[in-house]
C-alpha cells in the first residue's frame, strides 16, 4: 500500500501508470523500484528549481548591466547533471590513446598509419607525425598532416612488410560483428590480426587496445579477451610493452605489465599491446 500512495502522491509517475499497467503491478510487488524511480524524480525537479534560480538571477544581474548578450528563457539550454564533485571521463577512451601517444613519442615514426581508432587520437598525433587515417567509414577531416580514406581491416591497400607504424586501437573486438556494417565472421578478428601482422615492417610498431577480462562475446557490440590467449594471437611478433586499464578507478591509471592474474581479475578492462616485427635472420 505505501508503493500505491506514492503513486498517487506523485502525479508525474501516476500519469505513467493509467497508460501502463504493468508499471503498476511492479510497483505493488516491488516497492524498491517505484522508490527509485520517485527519487529519480525529485532529484531532476530539485535541479531544474535550481536551474530556474539561478537563471532569473544571472537574467536580473544582465539587465542591471546592460544584458551584453541577450538572455531569454526560450534560449536555454538545461545541464543539469555537469555540477559533479570531479571531472567524470571513459577511463578506457582517455587513457589508451594517451598510451599510444606516448609510445609514438618514444618511437618517433616519419609516417603513422591508424585504422579505425577514435578519431581525435589521429587528429592530435598529426602535430607531430603525418598520419593516414583509414576506416571503413571515412572521415570528412582537414587538417594539415592527416589524411582520411575508405579501407577495408581485412584487405589493406598496403604491400607486405611495408608499414613501419600502426595502430589499431579499440577496434579488432568489433570486427564480424556487424555492428559497423561489417560481415558477420566470427574470426574476423583473428583474420584483421593477421592483416595487421602481414603489412607491418621487420621492426615495425604495432599498438592495439582491446577489452580484457572474462573471455566473452557481446554480440554485436564487442568481444572480450583473456589476456594471454589474446597476447598469443601475435605469435609472430614480439611483445615490447603491455599495460592495463582498470575498468573501474584504484588509485591508478595506466598498470604497465602487470600480472596476468592482475588482468584476468577484469570483468572489461583494456589491454594495451605494443608489437615488434621481428626482423628476419
Amino acid at each position: 500500500m505505501r508503493a500505491i500512495r506514492a503513486l498517487i502522491n506523485f502525479r508525474p509517475l501516476l500519469k505513467l501508470a493509467v497508460k501502463n499497467r504493468h508499471f503498476i503491478e511492479i510497483a505493488v510487488s516491488e516497492p524498491e523500484f517505484l522508490s527509485a524511480r520517485v527519487s529519480e524524480k525529485a532529484a531532476a525537479n530539485a535541479k531544474m528549481a535550481v536551474f530556474r534560480t539561478e537563471f532569473d538571477k544571472f537574467a536580473g544581474l544582465s539587465a542591471s548591466t546592460g544584458s551584453r548578450l541577450p538572455v531569454n528563457w526560450n534560449d536555454v539550454h538545461p545541464c543539469l547533471d555537469d555540477r559533479t564533485a570531479d571531472t567524470p571521463f571513459d577511463r578506457h577512451y582517455l587513457y589508451h590513446p594517451a598510451w599510444a601517444a606516448r609510445v609514438l613519442a618514444r618511437t618517433r615514426p616519419k609516417h603513422h598509419v591508424d585504422i579505425s581508432s577514435i578519431l581525435n587520437f589521429s587528429a592530435i598525433i598529426s602535430a607531430f607525425v603525418p598520419v593516414d587515417f583509414l576506416d571503413i567509414r571515412p572521415a570528412d577531416i582537414r587538417l594539415d598532416n592527416l589524411k582520411s580514406q575508405t579501407a577495408d581491416l581485412l584487405k589493406l591497400p598496403f604491400s607486405d612488410n611495408s608499414v613501419e607504424s600502426v595502430s589499431c586501437l579499440h577496434v579488432i573486438e568489433h570486427v564480424g560483428l556487424g555492428r559497423y556494417g561489417d560481415q558477420i565472421d566470427p574470426d574476423g578478428d583473428l583474420r584483421a590480426i593477421r592483416e595487421l601482422t602481414r603489412v607491418l615492417a621487420p621492426g615495425g610498431t604495432l599498438l592495439i587496445a582491446v577489452p580484457v577480462g572474462r573471455s566473452r562475446v557481446a554480440f554485436n557490440a564487442h568481444r572480450v579477451y583473456d589476456h594471454a590467449a589474446f597476447r598469443d594471437y601475435f605469435e609472430q611478433l614480439e611483445l615490447v610493452e603491455f599495460a592495463l586499464i582498470r575498468e573501474r578507478a584504484n588509485g591508478e591509471g595506466l598498470i604497465l605489465n602487470p600480472s596476468d592474474q592482475v588482468v584476468r581479475a577484469e570483468s572489461y578492462g583494456c589491454g594495451c599491446y605494443w608489437f615488434r616485427k621481428r626482423a628476419p635472420v
